[in-house]
């Protein structure tokens, strides 16, 4: 198969291409296309031989569900079966936006598409392309991030070629992404609902919303996720993950910098090639390896929109392995350390 790659502006998509873009999606083909969060991988969502193509194209467990993405509020009834009030309030404000939504699913939606689970996961981009592209493909594109499984998630169209050149149709390149962490998972299936995957939208915002909410524990912790079923996509595997074993450092800022210093010399003399993730603050204290630079430590944007394609840029480095600061900052830090420590596997160094 050989893979297109489409340039468009992303304020101001050219329609005919996008509707040759849906025309695939449509017919069952698979078009890779910019999202705020991160690129997604998009296929015909009420189709289940599309979302076989999608797994089969990722490399993706069958049974880690898909984000049906919807571009208007009166497609999101006829695949829910139940819309609660609160769902409702929060969509009032963050739809279109990085915030995905979990209901009891109707019939219509496949178990190919929900991962065999009887709930459907859905959300609304805001992204001028993605609302135009699911439009055009007919109102519902099943997908997750347009990358292969457990790899770091694409922010910009090039590390989708990396991952899926010549497995799928079409790659709509629309530059990089705005905020680079995927879409807040919120579970309206329970009384209260649930965050299943931090994002952008913390749970303080949340809370000023829907009042209550809780947290499902896999957020932060690895323990028993291998034995159970995911309720959201990737919530059972490690995911993100570069190439070179990932470790993060936690402490005081003087402290983790020696600590760091101190592997990285280790690893030096033992033949290693060693990256560094740091950040404006800390980055000129490093004395070995390969130092890359996410952004400022008071800026969760930066960080955030920097780190997959500074664990992809590792890749490229040819490093053996990686030792990252913790990022424990006020808006997103929740969100980031549990892409860290996904990408991690949960590996944990005290300074």
């Amino acid at each position: 198969m050989v893979t297109e790659l489409l340039h468009l502006d992303a304020a101001h998509p050219d329609q005919h291409e996008i509707d040759r873009a849906g025309r695939i999606l449509r017919e069952g083909g698979l078009v890779a296309f910019p999202t705020e969060t991160v690129y997604g991988l998009g296929g015909n969502a009420l189709d289940p031989e599309a979302s076989k193509k999608i797994y089969a194209a990722k490399g993706r467990p069958s049974d880690n569900p898909l984000i049906i993405h919807i571009a208007d509020m009166e497609h999101l009834y006829p695949i829910a079966a139940e819309v609660p009030e609160a769902a409702i309030r929060l969509a009032d404000v963050w739809w279109p936006g990085p915030v995905t939504m979990i209901f009891r699913k109707k019939a219509i939606v496949p178990d190919e598409t929900s991962g065999g689970l009887p709930t459907v996961a859905v959300r609304m981009p805001n992204h001028p392309i993605a609302l135009a592209l699911i439009r055009a493909a007919g109102g519902y594109i099943a997908a997750p991030s347009a990358n292969t499984s457990g790899r770091p998630s694409p922010t910009r169209a090039e590390h989708v070629m990396e991952d899926l050149d010549g497995r799928i149709d079409m790659v709509i390149d629309g530059g990089e992404v705005r905020i680079g962490l995927e879409s807040t998972i919120v579970d309206f299936t329970e009384d209260v609902p649930c965050i299943l995957r931090p994002g952008y939208v913390n749970e303080q915002k949340l809370c000023e919303i829907l009042g209550e909410v809780t947290i499902d524990p896999a957020i932060v912790s690895a323990d028993g996720m291998h034995d159970r079923k995911p309720r959201a996509p990737g919530m059972a595997y490690r995911h993100y993950a570069p190439k070179a074993k990932l470790s993060i450092v936690t402490g005081d800022m003087e402290s983790v910098i020696n600590k760091i210093n101190e592997l990285a010399r280790r690893a030096a003399l033992e033949g290693k090639t060693v990256g560094i993730i740091a950040t404006d603050e800390t980055a000129a204290h490093y004395t070995e390896g390969h130092v890359r630079d996410i952004g400022s430590i008071d800026s969760d944007k930066e960080i955030a929109q920097h780190l997959f394609s500074v664990l992809r840029d590792f890749d490229d480095d040819g490093v053996d392995i990686i030792y990252s600061e913790a990022f424990d900052t006020p808006r997103m830090g929740q969100a980031i350390m549990n892409r860290l420590l996904k990408a991690a596997g949960h590996s944990v160094i005290e300074a």
